[in-house]
């Protein structure tokens, strides 16, 4: 992607934009926070609208020498990052490009490493706890949390004949070598002992739990019904699977001589779904666990843990596979449950194309990933009460002039909303993405500017629960 390309989609994991050269701490804060995620690009010149406003050429080589000296002063291990200039249309802009380190973690030379590391989370960067510190050093020596071993409990001690017959079903025993060879026990001064794979495999840690929830209407104001599934992650991941078909729709069609029964969802893209959840999921956490909820427009998937900080939502749809938890995810490629390395994103969509259904919104959102499977707008036709039947967008753009005189220089994205509005008083993302025809990031983007740039409507409500009406209907 060319840099006013990434400067139009706005800061991200990898990319952060100044109008003007931040402080020396600032600048090293963001500089480590990249060498220990995915890396990025610090941009000076770049106002808070994207907007490319440039820098004074005439201190082009001060400005260089001085981010080389502060980040050799504040830095630790040394990090080299490029440092250098783009001119776009007259205007120069400056670009810190970091490169993810190999020596993690990163941090500041005076705090230390306990009190100075820093990891971007979102568009932000963050002081590291410790647990995100030993992350790191993990990514250093190259292991993942879950093959470290379990001292809490002697292998002997579990009863893992839930896992036994899942292997068995599939014609494969699982003797004491298996286990060996999977990672899933190691021996330390000849006693045996799980690794948290195991544990979390048999679901023996407190947060490995989902919990589900199926919501009226397309907020989180009402539930109708709540579940939270524990015990081993196999049947865990089955009852969810059951929990979210009981409550979407199952319809029928006719094909030759026989009837066909399907979900209004394909199945392969719930499970796909789930099993990407589970498998990927931040288990050093235990504070959180795995969210379901399954409203009238879609069902969304909540997973803890951002993206492994070696990669983008990028890599991800073009196919790139690397597992936060590689003993489970060896586990489940053993037992048939993935297909194929890197292809369960692209399994997702592809399923839900070939039902004619909107492309699933799958992001990374700071320190999780979410993922909305929209329903389908027969569905939810259905399922709204008679009585509150919502009328059909009009084409009568004259309409918006009782909200503005100027609707003319509106794009066709934000009148339509605004139409909306007009007829239906409210309007989440969800629903303004298939109406615009938009990816989450696109509809995120209208949305802002007709709240902060036109002036024209208002937002209410947090988080999940986020909705917008027109600034004048509020009262």
């Amino acid at each position: 992607m060319k840099i006013v390309e990434q400067i139009q989609v706005g800061e991200s994991k990898t990319l952060e934009l100044k109008e003007q050269l931040p402080k020396n701490i600032a600048i090293a804060k963001a500089v480590l926070a990249f060498s220990n995620t995915a890396g990025g690009k610090l941009i000076i010149g770049v106002n808070d609208k994207r907007k490319i406003v440039g820098i004074d050429d005439s201190r082009l080589f001060e400005m260089q020498d001085k981010i080389a000296s502060i980040i050799s002063d504040h830095c630790s291990p040394s990090i080299m990052p490029e440092i250098y200039s783009v001119n776009i249309e007259g205007k120069l802009m400056l670009v810190i490009e970091v490169a993810r380190g190999n020596l993690k973690p990163y941090f500041l030379k005076k705090q230390g490493k306990t009190e100075g590391t820093y990891i971007r989370i979102g568009a932000t960067n963050r002081l590291a706890d410790l647990e995100s510190i030993d992350e790191l050093e993990r990514q250093r020596r190259h292991i993942s949390f879950d093959e470290e071993i379990c001292h809490e409990i002697r292998y002997e001690d579990l009863d893992v004949s839930a896992l036994i017959g899942r292997f068995e079903k599939q014609g494969k025993p699982l003797n004491a070598e298996k286990l060996h060879n999977l990672k899933l026990v190691k021996t330390e001064n000849n006693i045996r002992y799980p690794t948290n794979a195991l544990m979390i495999l048999l679901g023996k840690f407190s947060h490995c739990a989902v919990k589900c929830a199926r919501f009226k209407g397309t907020t989180m104001d009402v539930f109708i019904d709540k579940k939270e599934y524990t015990g081993d992650l196999f049947s865990v991941l089955e009852n969810t699977q059951h929990f979210i078909l009981n409550h979407i729709n199952l319809g029928a069609k006719i094909n030759g001589l026989y009837r066909e029964e399907a979900y209004e969802i394909p199945e392969v893209a719930i499970r796909e779904a789930l099993v990407n959840a589970v498998i990927h999921r931040d288990y050093v956490n235990h504070g959180r666990d795995i969210k379901v909820g399954v409203y009238d427009d879609i069902v969304n998937i909540v997973s803890p843990g951002s993206l492994p900080s070696n990669i983008t939502i990028e890599d991800v749809f073009n196919g790139r596979s690397e597992s936060r938890n590689r003993v489970i995810a060896n586990v489940f490629k053993e037992l048939g449950l993935i297909e194929q390395w890197g292809s369960g994103i692209n399994r997702i969509i592809n399923s839900c194309k070939e039902y004619g259904l909107p492309t699933p919104k799958i992001e990374e959102q700071n320190d999780f990933m979410d993922i909305e499977i929209i329903r389908s707008q027969k569905s939810l036709q259905t399922e709204t009460d008679a009585n509150t039947q919502k009328r059909p967008i009009a084409d009568d753009y004259e309409r918006l002039r009782t909200i503005t005189d100027d609707y003319g220089r509106l794009t066709p994205e934000k009148q339509k909303i605004l139409l909306y509005l007009l007829d239906h008083q409210t309007i989440n993302r969800g629903t303004a993405s298939p109406l615009i025809n938009a990816k989450s990031s696109k509809t995120s983007e209208v949305l802002y500017e007709l709240l902060e740039e036109e002036q024209l409507i208002i937002r209410k409500g947090k988080g999940r629960a986020t909705y917008y009406t027109l600034k004048q209907n509020d009262n």
